[in-house]
């Protein structure tokens, strides 16, 4: 099994900027990938970013030039970088793993970000 712990979310102000933190636990070596989500009131979960464990990133279009997904392999954490942040930027951005040949995933507990304009 993989854990997940996020931090990182808090209130900025619109155009300031967050990093999230997922620290993942258990079964490492078996990650195929890890990606942010995000979910606003009233709204479907929604894919933010996802990295690789060959170090392939991806975005969704309404993140892209704004926000960078990493990690550090060395304290089993991925982050979200997130730069200009906008009002529609507000959500619980929860982490996922991937793992076991893609057959199994866990979630964060979600962290939340707001943002006000």
């Amino acid at each position: 099994q993989v854990q997940l712990v996020e931090s990182g979310g808090g209130l900025v102000q619109a155009g300031e900027s967050l990093r999230l933190a997922c620290a993942a636990s258990g079964s490492i070596a078996s990650i195929n990938t890890m990606g942010w989500y995000r979910q606003a009131p009233g709204k479907q979960r929604e894919l933010v970013a996802i990295i690789t464990s060959g170090g392939s990133t991806n975005y969704a279009d309404s993140v892209k030039g704004r926000f960078t997904i990493s990690r550090d392999n060395g304290k089993n954490t991925v982050y979200l970088q997130m730069t200009s942040l906008k009002a529609e930027d507000t959500s619980v951005y929860y982490c996922k793993a991937v793992f076991r040949n893609y057959l199994f995933e866990s979630w964060g507990q979600g962290t939340q970000v707001t943002v006000s304009s």
